[in-house]
């Protein structure tokens, strides 16, 4: 009679390492760019609730670009050297303070805030939203990427 054994041979085990290797090398770099895909919608979310908070000021005082500060709150900080941080903390929210932006005019952008995971994320790397609701992303080459 023989003993039956229990248990894996070394080749079985190296078969089984290689093929843990091999699904994590397609793996992990596929969950990465999806967690990166999520963090977009922290910008976009950002920008929209932003825009619809400067539509209010404009309501109100008939222009996005008050004479004074304290007028509206939310184009004061967005105009500041720290701009309106997102929700989930990956970017930040600014005015483009240059002839865009006017009494009737003004561009949002959304960029990551250093040391976030966001700023890996290369084909999103900006975005931007018009009040005319002109939305656009563009790489990190500055290339447009809106599609």
């Amino acid at each position: 009679m023989r003993k039956s054994k229990l248990g894996f041979t070394l080749v079985e085990l190296m078969v089984s390492v290689a093929i843990i290797g091999i699904l994590s090398a397609i793996g992990i770099p596929a969950y990465q760019r999806q967690i990166e895909k999520a963090g977009r919608t922290d910008a976009q979310v950002m920008l929209s609730d932003v825009a619809q908070r400067l539509q209010r000021c404009f309501t109100a005082n008939s222009t996005y670009k008050p004479a004074a500060a304290g007028i509206c709150t939310v184009a004061d900080l967005a105009v500041s050297t720290a701009g309106i941080t997102s929700t989930e903390g990956l970017y930040t929210i600014k005015i483009v303070n240059d002839a865009t932006y006017t009494a009737t005019a003004y561009v949002l952008t959304a960029t990551p805030i250093a040391g976030k995971r966001q700023v890996n994320d290369k084909d999103c790397a900006t975005f931007s939203l018009t009040q005319a609701s002109v939305k656009t992303a563009k790489k990190a080459s500055n290339v447009d990427n809106s599609t």
